[in-house]
């Protein structure tokens, strides 16, 4: 089983980076994915969830109106458009899923191995 997400990269403040995490070796479709992050000197945190039945979606307050969170069952992925990017954004952003769902990542069983995000001001 394996998750692989992929689109980090370097942005300028302002900009846009779009990341997708393709599942593999098992079908996710009733599994809540998630995309995390975490910052240098941080803890971990959740910042987007959607549901794997009526696609209910849950959003951080650092993020809410800037990003989205997607999935495509059929084709076993999840993606996050992540709009008008700030520095505070900067850190290593992994997908994961998880039969309970949640904010916490102890609910997840399954992880990507993460994509670096850089924002430069």
């Amino acid at each position: 089983v394996q998750l692989q997400a992929s689109g980090g990269g370097l942005v300028q403040a302002g900009g846009s980076l779009r990341l997708s995490c393709a599942a593999s070796g098992r079908t996710f479709s009733q599994y809540t994915m998630g995309w995390f992050r975490q910052a240098r000197g941080k803890e971990r945190e959740s910042i987007a969830l959607i549901s794997w039945n009526r696609g209910a979606t849950y959003y951080a307050n650092s993020v809410k109106g800037r990003f989205a969170i997607s999935r495509d069952s059929a084709r076993n992925t999840v993606t996050l458009q992540m709009n008008r990017l700030k520095p505070e954004d900067t850190a290593v952003y992994y997908c994961a899923a998880g039969m309970r769902g949640g904010t916490s990542q102890d609910l997840y069983d399954y992880w990507g191995q993460g994509t670096q995000v850089t924002v430069s001001s």
